[in-house]
């Protein structure tokens, strides 16, 4: 059951109405690294979860994070109320109110199709979708999914810190960025709590390609460090002439029925390709500059 005590969890304070920032603010409503995908991602998470220690502590940030979506929706309202009320009223000239609205981004969809409420969209306006929620119901796995998305969160509040001078609403992002530092220690000490938790998941790697490290990109800018060298990897600076890594002979085969395997060779002989042939072909015909070399032009 959830309750709503009409206080939100950090008061919201607006110097002024500014539509343009209202857009770029909804990317932490509805955007991939916003507050409902949090709450979301959090909470389908507890519902499977069987751990009652990471039940309690996702069904405890999944509602704050719904407590953060509401102050980030009241800013959000906050910063359109002076052209909610010219939109609806006709209270300025139409040149001014084209110009408050047309200022960037999705303003224009805010004040025209929400009324100046938040809507359920990122900053460009394209609609929330439960796509952004990554779950896959292993904790190791979704642990560290979490982390990741805390992570981004808080440079995407950082970022928008450096859009604004308005002090109250530096306050508050301030304080939604410091809860995504909060929550990523809490998802890191409960993904240690599980021992062991690397690899995820049950099944162990292949012990001849777990400590292999494979160089495929060569040339300049080849760089060693920890992540490929040293007494925990086997390195390999020639794939091409190591490959297959199976010790097989790298084709791709399958086991047919007689009759499947008639029907593809008579399908192989009709759609066969002549290698003799050099028809004529449209692009002959229809060539002009630029087209390169065609039959019969140069």
């Amino acid at each position: 059951m959830f309750m709503d005590n009409k206080k939100l969890q950090y008061t919201v304070r607006v110097a002024e109405p500014n539509p343009i920032l209202a857009s770029f603010l909804l990317e932490q409503f509805g955007g991939p690294q916003g507050e409902l995908a949090a709450a979301m991602r959090y909470f389908t998470q507890a519902l499977a979860e069987d751990d009652p220690g990471r039940k309690d502590m996702l069904l405890d940030i999944a509602t704050e994070e719904l407590s953060h979506l509401e102050i980030i929706g009241s800013i959000v309202a906050m910063l359109n109320k002076g052209i909610k009320g010219e939109l609806a009223e006709a209270s300025v000239k139409e040149a001014d109110l084209y110009r408050s609205l047309s200022g960037g981004c999705s303003s224009h969809t805010q004040a025209l199709l929400y009324g100046g409420g938040p809507s359920l969209t990122n900053s460009s306006g394209v609609p929330w979708t439960s796509a952004y929620i990554d779950s896959i119901g292993d904790p190791a796995c979704d642990l560290r999914s979490n982390i990741a998305a805390e992570s981004r969160a808080k440079i995407v509040y950082e970022r928008l810190i450096n859009v604004t001078d308005d002090t109250g609403i530096k306050d508050a992002l301030g304080f939604l960025m410091t809860r995504e530092i909060a929550h990523q220690k809490s998802f890191e000490k409960a993904l240690y709590a599980i021992e062991p938790n690397f690899p995820p998941g049950k099944l162990p790697g292949m012990p001849e390609f777990a400590d292999l490290y494979v160089n495929a990109s060569k040339g300049d800018g080849d760089v060693e460090g920890p992540w490929n060298s040293g007494k925990q990897w086997k390195r390999m600076d020639d794939p091409e002439a190591n490959a297959p890594l199976d010790g097989g002979d790298g084709l791709a085969t399958v086991k047919l029925k007689a009759v499947d395997r008639k029907a593809l060779d008579a399908l192989s002989m009709r759609t066969l390709s002549d290698p003799e042939s050099d028809p004529t072909t449209g692009a002959d015909l229809g060539a002009g500059p630029g087209a390169g070399t065609t039959k019969g032009r140069k």
